[in-house]
C-alpha cells in the first residue's frame, strides 16, 4: 500500500525562492536559475548540423501519437492545425512532429499518420505548412529543422479499432502480457518478420526523405516495438538476449537505409530508462479517483524491460543506455531524444503530472521526483556525448511557471543541449516565442497536467488540449470527456 501524502501543487508557489525551496525540502537536484536571460535559450546548437542546418535556438517540440489522421493514416484539418501551431511556436527544432506508423497494422490508432508512399504528398504538404507558418511569423527558416519519428507500435498496436489491442511482440512479459491481451506466441514477431519489419523501416525513411523531412527518428521508447526489443532479454535468436543481438535491429536499419542510398540524418528517442509495470492501489481507489501508483507484483530476478534494474526493478539502471549512446555515435546518429519508461504501464516516468490520465494512477510522490529522475538520466548521458551528436531533454511540462527556470538552467550547465515540450504545446504552442522574446510566461495557457490529452483519445476522442484550447473547449466532445473522467474509477 503506497503511504498517502499531501501534493504541494506548482502553481501555489509563487516565487522562485518558494519553488527551489520546495525542490529543497524535496531533496531532489533539479537546477533552477533565479533569472532569465534569453540569450541562453537562443542560441544555436554549435555542435551538430542536420541536413547541413544548425538548429537556431533550444527549444524542441517532441513528437506525439495523433488520433485525428483519416483512416488511410493521411493528415486531416485537426492535424495541420497542430503542425501550424507547432510553425508558430518559435521552437527551432521539431523533433518528429508526429508518431508515423510505418506500416498500417503498426498504428497505434485507426487514425494515425501512415509514413508511407500513398501519403507522400500529403506528408510533404504537411511539412510545408509548418515551414511557411514558421517563415511567416519568424522570417528565417533556415535553422528550422524538422523530423519525422517512423514507429511501430508493437504490444500497442490498435490498427482498426480504438478498443482493441492487436498486439505484435518481442517477448512473452508476464505482466503486460496479461494487461495487454498476448495470449499465444504466435504473437510474438519471428525473426524473418522482423527482417520484414527492418525492410519497412527503411522504406518509410525513404518516404521522410522525399518528403523533405531533416531527418528521421527511428523510435526507441514508451514501450513500443523497437523499445521493447531493447529489453528482450528472454528472446532468442539474432534479435533477443545480449545487447549485441537486442541492437541488432538499429544497427541493421541503419545500414538498410544507408545501403539504398538514402543519406538523410537520423535521430533516436530512447526511454533509457524503465520501471516495472506500476498500478493504482485498490485499497486506496474510490468513485472518480484511483488509488497513488504501485508496483506490480514482480519476482526477481526480473529479465525484462530496459535500462532496469534487474535485482529491484523498481530502480533504473543507466549502464545500457550508456552503451546504446556508444552505439548511436558509431552509426553517426546525430540527435539522441532521452525520455523513460512507458505511458502504458508506468506513465509517472515520463509524464509527471497532478492529475493521471483515465487509465492511470494518483502520483504517489511528488511529481517533481520523477522529474529529477528524467533530467539526471539526461544529464548523465549528455555527460558521455560522443562529437557531432546533439542530446534532447524529456519532463519539462510538469514544472508549469518555473519551465524557463529550469530550462535555462538545464543548457547552462550542460545537463542537455535542447529542451523538449510536449503536452505543453497542445495548451501552449507559443511558450518558446514568449520566453525567448520576453521572458514571460501567459499564465493562462500553462499545461497544468490535466491528462486529457492523454484520457481523451485512449477513450476514442480526437487528440488536443480540451481544457485550455478553445478549439477543444467548443467542441461536443468536451462534455463526453467530463462525464468519462467523472465515471471514472
Amino acid at each position: 500500500m503506497a503511504n498517502p501524502f499531501k501534493l504541494t501543487r506548482v502553481a501555489s508557489l509563487k516565487t522562485v525562492t518558494e519553488f527551489r525551496a520546495h525542490l529543497a525540502k524535496l531533496g531532489v537536484e533539479i537546477p533552477c536559475d533565479a533569472t532569465l536571460d534569453p540569450t541562453v535559450l537562443s542560441q544555436p546548437v554549435n555542435n551538430v548540423t542536420v541536413n547541413q542546418k544548425t538548429i537556431g535556438n533550444r527549444f524542441a517540440i517532441h513528437p506525439m501519437e495523433g488520433w485525428d489522421g483519416t483512416t488511410t493514416g493521411a493528415p486531416t484539418n485537426e492535424v495541420k492545425r497542430r503542425w501550424r501551431r507547432f510553425g508558430e511556436s518559435g521552437a527551432k527544432l521539431i523533433y518528429g512532429g508526429e508518431a508515423m506508423a510505418i506500416r498500417p497494422d503498426g498504428r497505434a490508432n485507426p487514425n494515425q499518420l501512415i509514413i508511407n508512399e500513398t501519403n507522400l504528398t500529403a506528408l510533404t504538404e504537411l511539412r510545408e505548412t509548418l515551414t511557411k507558418t514558421h517563415r511567416e511569423r519568424f522570417g528565417n527558416t533556415d535553422d528550422l529543422v524538422i523530423g519525422f519519428q517512423l514507429t511501430h507500435s508493437g504490444r500497442f498496436c490498435r490498427p482498426n479499432d480504438n478498443a482493441t489491442f492487436e498486439p505484435r511482440v518481442a517477448y512473452r512479459h508476464p505482466i503486460l502480457d496479461r494487461k495487454f491481451k498476448v495470449t499465444s506466441d504466435e504473437q510474438v514477431l519471428t525473426d524473418d518478420e522482423v527482417a520484414e519489419l527492418i525492410g519497412d523501416y527503411v522504406k518509410a525513411a525513404q518516404t521522410a526523405r522525399d518528403a523533405g523531412a531533416d531527418f528521421a527518428d527511428i523510435k526507441h521508447c514508451h514501450g513500443y516495438l523497437l523499445h521493447e526489443f531493447l529489453g528482450a532479454h528472454t528472446r532468442t535468436g539474432r534479435y533477443g538476449g545480449s545487447f549485441e543481438n537486442r541492437t541488432r535491429i538499429l544497427r541493421e536499419i541503419v545500414s538498410g537505409i544507408r545501403a539504398d542510398g538514402n543519406d538523410i540524418d537520423l535521430g533516436v528517442r530512447i526511454s533509457a530508462f524503465d520501471l516495472v509495470p506500476h498500478r493504482p492501489d485498490s485499497e486506496q481507489s474510490k468513485l472518480g479517483k484511483l488509488g497513488p501508483g504501485i508496483p506490480e507484483d514482480f519476482e526477481t530476478p526480473y529479465p525484462f524491460q530496459f535500462g532496469i534494474n534487474h535485482n529491484d526493478p523498481t530502480q533504473i539502471d543507466l549502464k545500457e543506455a550508456s552503451q546504446f549512446l556508444e552505439l548511436c555515435g558509431n552509426l553517426g546518429i546525430k540527435l539522441l531524444n532521452v525520455s523513460g519508461g512507458s505511458p502504458y504501464y508506468n506513465p509517472h516516468c515520463q509524464r509527471p503530472a497532478a492529475y493521471p490520465p483515465s487509465d492511470g494512477y494518483q502520483p504517489a510522490h511528488d511529481p517533481l521526483v520523477d522529474v529529477a529522475r528524467l533530467l539526471n538520466a539526461a544529464r548523465k548521458l549528455h555527460s558521455q556525448m560522443p562529437p557531432g551528436m546533439a542530446l534532447i531533454g524529456t519532463g519539462y511540462s510538469y514544472l508549469q511557471e518555473y519551465l524557463p527556470h529550469v530550462a535555462q538552467a538545464v543548457v547552462r550547465e550542460g545537463w542537455a543541449d535542447l529542451v523538449g515540450l510536449g503536452r505543453m504545446v497542445l495548451s501552449y504552442p507559443h511558450l518558446p516565442a514568449d520566453v525567448l522574446e520576453n521572458s514571460t510566461l501567459d499564465k493562462r495557457l500553462i499545461c497544468r497536467t490535466f491528462s486529457d490529452c492523454t484520457t481523451a483519445p485512449r477513450n476514442g476522442l480526437p487528440s488536443g488540449c480540451f481544457p485550455l484550447d478553445e478549439h477543444y473547449v467548443k467542441r461536443p466532445e468536451a462534455a463526453t470527456l467530463k462525464n468519462l473522467k467523472r465515471n471514472d474509477t
